[in-house]
């Protein structure tokens, strides 16, 4: 029985890329397996409660799939959306992760994450759901997240917005519109249409 139940988890993990403890509980496998599985190297603990395979692939955006099976109520947000998009050269030590206003800031070690409250209008708006290892990760669209670098400008630096939007537009990633359409809801429409328009004539 110890046996399938190991193969269970397996499966799932390879399934799935990453599992929290209540995933597994529900295949019917008791804690003490789980534990057993780590103790051998059979599965790692990336966090309290978050586990993969040892041979499971990283890459780039490993952190954000185990972040959104973290905080499910969470968007991935500013710099690290801009990566996920390819519009920055930024290397963030930390995943951005936007909240619900009035959500408590998740409290746990790894991977390490850095939050932004938002209201509930804009943390809903521009929402697209990418599937990486497994996970379905919800992260803001290219035109959100350059709109939302201009309101969190002080956070991510305004030359940090400027080379989302220039790149965003260059790669036809989005329209002129669809930012300026998002600045307005986010109420930094008048910062971010000088910008816009003097990306738009240099190209």
């Amino acid at each position: 029985m110890g046996s399938t139940r190991r193969e269970q988890v397996v499966a799932f993990l390879r399934e799935h890329g990453i599992a929290r403890s209540r995933d597994i509980r529900a295949l019917g496998v008791p804690p003490s397996t789980l534990m057993r599985m780590v103790e051998n190297g059979d599965v790692v603990q990336l966090a309290r409660g978050l586990y993969q395979l040892p041979d499971t692939d990283f890459d780039a955006a490993h952190s954000l799939a185990e972040v959104a099976r973290l905080v499910p109520k969470g968007v991935i947000c500013l710099i690290s959306a801009l990566v996920y998009h390819g519009l920055t050269l930024q290397m963030p030590s930390r995943v951005w992760l936007a909240l619900p206003q009035g959500t408590w800031r998740p409290q746990f070690a790894y991977p390490p994450v850095k939050t932004v409250h938002m209201a509930r209008a804009a943390i809903s708006a521009g929402v697209e759901h990418h599937k990486i290892e497994g996970v379905l990760v919800p992260i803001f669209s290219p035109a959100k997240t350059v709109a939302d670098c201009f309101k969190f400008r002080s956070l991510v630096g305004v030359d940090v917005a400027i080379e989302g939007m220039q790149l965003a537009l260059r790669k036809r990633k989005a329209k002129p519109q669809e930012i300026l359409d998002h600045a307005s809801e986010l109420r930094v429409a008048k910062i971010v249409r000088p910008y816009l328009e003097a990306c738009i004539s240099d190209d």
